[in-house]
C-alpha cells in the first residue's frame, strides 16, 4: 500500500461522515439545502427593526419640481416610520413621484396642498422648516417635539417666507452647502429616530455596544404640559 492511501481513505470516511449528516440537516426547519438560495429578508422584516417610539411626523416640502426627488423622500419617509407625507404648491410633473419603489403611499397618507393657505395639520402638530439659515437651530442640538410636521424647500430655491413665518421651528444641518432635499430629508428623520428612540449607548472603544446593553431614553418627549 502507498503511502497516500491512508490519506484517501481519511478523506473517504469524511465525506462519508458528511453524506450521513446531509438528510437530518435538510430536515430541520430553516436549514437550507445544497445550493439553495437564502431568501431574501421581508419589507415587514425590515420594518419590524424599526424601533417605536411615541408620538408621530410627517414630511414633505414646498415647491418641490422633481418626481424623484419626491419619491426618495416618500420612501425614506415609508422606511422612518412617517405618518403622512405632503407637498405645498408642488409643480405637476413632481407629483409622479418615480423613484418611491417602496410605494410609500399605499402605506401611508400623502396630501397635496395647492398653496400654503391650504395647509392644514392636526392641532398640536409642530411646523418645523428645514432651511440653513444663520438663526436656525443645528439639528445636533434640537429637541424634536412629539408631534411634528417638517418641511424642506425647493430643489433651486428656498422655503418662503410666508412659510418659514409660519413655521413654530426652523432647524438645520450642519453642513457648508445645501444638500439634496431628499438626503436633508432623510437626514433630519433619522435624527429623530435616533434622539427619540431607545438605543443602548455608544461604546467608549470603537465598535457596538456589548451583548444585552441595556438601552438608553433620551431626549425624552414632552408635550405641552411637560407630560409624556
Amino acid at each position: 500500500m502507498s503511502d497516500d492511501a491512508p490519506k484517501a481513505a481519511g478523506v473517504r470516511d469524511v465525506q462519508a461522515s458528511l453524506a450521513e449528516r446531509a438528510p437530518a440537516a435538510a430536515a430541520r426547519p430553516g436549514t437550507p439545502t445544497s445550493g439553495a438560495a437564502l431568501p431574501a429578508p421581508s419589507e415587514d422584516a425590515a420594518i419590524d427593526a424599526l424601533p417605536r417610539l411615541r408620538g408621530y411626523f410627517a414630511i414633505g416640502a414646498e415647491r418641490i419640481s422633481k418626481s424623484r426627488n419626491l419619491g426618495n423622500l416618500m420612501r425614506s419617509a415609508h422606511g422612518f416610520g412617517a405618518s403622512f407625507t405632503f407637498t405645498i404648491g408642488a409643480q405637476y410633473r413632481a407629483l409622479e413621484a418615480q423613484a418611491d419603489t417602496s410605494k410609500g403611499v399605499q402605506h401611508l397618507p400623502h396630501f397635496d396642498y395647492a398653496d400654503l393657505a391650504a395647509l392644514k395639520l392636526p392641532k398640536g402638530c409642530r411646523l418645523i422648516g428645514i432651511e440653513l439659515l444663520e438663526d436656525a437651530i443645528a439639528l445636533p442640538s434640537f429637541h424634536h417635539p412629539m408631534q411634528a410636521a417638517y418641511v424642506l424647500g425647493p430643489e433651486r430655491g428656498s422655503l418662503s417666507p410666508e412659510l418659514i413665518a409660519r413655521c413654530d421651528f426652523t432647524i438645520k444641518i450642519p453642513t457648508r452647502f445645501c444638500v439634496n432635499v431628499a438626503m436633508a430629508g432623510a437626514i433630519v428623520m433619522y435624527d429623530r429616530v435616533k434622539s427619540l428612540a431607545r438605543f443602548a449607548d455608544r461604546p467608549v472603544s470603537p465598535g457596538g455596544p456589548s451583548t444585552g446593553a441595556a438601552p438608553a431614553l433620551r431626549n425624552r418627549p414632552t408635550g405641552e404640559k411637560g407630560k409624556l
